[in-house]
């Protein structure tokens, strides 16, 4: 590299700096390890730290994270890190437009969720696209109260969809990054209260609530879909829940739903083995209640949702009720063992290290 292009390379390494300092949305931890590793090569040539220990989840990150770009040389780092931070800059600014005009219908005081109420139906959508709509702490807050508005509003059904290439990748993993050892027998019991609390409202949801599955679904957001009312997925849908793969074990109520909608044999394969599904396998199994070109599938399924939004609201809630209000008990029961074994699974040893393990393969894609 000549004198001059070295010189461009610095420059705009100490403008993309400053750049970062101006981002107002935070950029996700992946993004932010990815950064993290690009400075210090940068900055100090390749990884020439001491490993952490297993536990400290933090710094084993940032260490995996800075190791995994090898002997990347400091030049390419500085041009790597610029251009990564122009992205963020350029997909924010992108945000901002978008946010400029707002929907028509949408709700206040939300976040990761995009809640809108029109033509009689209340849609909440997962907003977390760059985190392929992993659900973090706050996002399982604000599912909660959305639910708890449309419960409440004039809406006649409720849909959930998620914004972006995915309906949601599940439960957002960086949820267990930020534990210190000595913090995490609080950390599952406050993990176990919260998820409790998030399928509760499914369960006890008075309306038609439909999901509208627009890409791959992951963990949670697909053992929550045994308690919807109809699910509509594109083709390009999978179903995923790796349970025993991260050391966990199955919530959502599928435990019990799952065997009763697809047969034990089947929800042993998906829930035990983690099994991965195509739209056409979950139909097929009765997960799914219809699948649809992905080319046509909002405007077919949009055009179907405004059709059950002119229905007699209340007669549609009372039919519900009917079908539902027997398992009621039953479900409450289920979701709340569900939870204390995964407390439990969360203070293993088993678990903890495939977390790591998890990770550490991410970090070296």
């Amino acid at each position: 590299m000549t004198a001059a292009t070295m010189q461009v390379s610095q420059k705009d390494f100490q403008k993309a700096q400053e750049q970062l300092k101006l981002l107002k949305k935070d950029p996700g931890n992946e993004i932010k390890l990815k950064l993290y590793a690009l400075f210090k090569q940068a900055t100090e040539g390749p990884c020439n730290a001491p490993k952490p220990g297993m536990l400290d989840f933090v710094k084993k990150a940032k260490w995996d994270a800075w190791n995994s770009l090898g002997n990347l040389s400091q030049d390419n780092a500085r041009q790597k890190y610029a251009e990564l931070v122009l992205s963020l800059v350029s997909a924010e600014s992108a945000s901002q437009k978008k946010e400029a005009s707002p929907e028509e219908g949408r709700h206040d005081g939300y976040e990761t969720l995009i809640v809108t109420t029109k033509n009689n139906i209340t849609k909440i959508m997962f907003n977390r696209p760059e985190r392929k709509n992993a659900i973090n702490h706050q996002m399982y807050r604000e599912i909660i109260k959305a639910l708890e508005e449309a419960g409440k509003n004039d809406s006649t059904i409720a849909v959930i969809t998620g914004n972006g290439d995915y309906y949601s990748s599940g439960n957002d993993l960086n949820n267990f990054t930020n534990v210190q050892p000595g913090e995490m027998e609080k950390m599952a019991k406050d993990g176990a209260v919260l998820l409790k609390d998030f399928v509760g409202h499914f369960i006890d949801f008075p309306k038609p609530l439909i999901a509208v599955v627009n890409g791959p679904a992951i963990g949670i957001c697909v053992t929550v879909l045994g308690l919807c009312d109809l699910v509509y997925a594109s083709d390009r849908a999978t179903f995923h829940s790796p349970f025993s793969q991260l050391g966990q074990s199955p919530e959502g109520c599928s435990s019990y739903l799952f065997p009763k909608i697809m047969g034990l044999a089947k929800a042993s394969e998906m829930l035990l083995f983690n099994k991965k599904l195509t739209a056409a396998e979950a139909c097929a199994q009765g997960l799914v209640t219809e699948v649809f070109p992905d080319r046509s599938f909002q405007k077919e399924v949009w055009a179907r949702l405004e059709t059950f939004a002119s229905l007699p609201k209340n007669s549609l809630a009372v039919s519900k009720q009917l079908l539902r209000s027997m398992e009621k008990e039953k479900l409450h029961a289920i979701n709340s063992r569900e939870c204390e074994v995964l407390t439990e699974r969360w203070l293993s040893d088993e678990c903890i290290n495939a977390i790591v393990s998890f990770f550490q393969k991410k970090s070296k894609l």
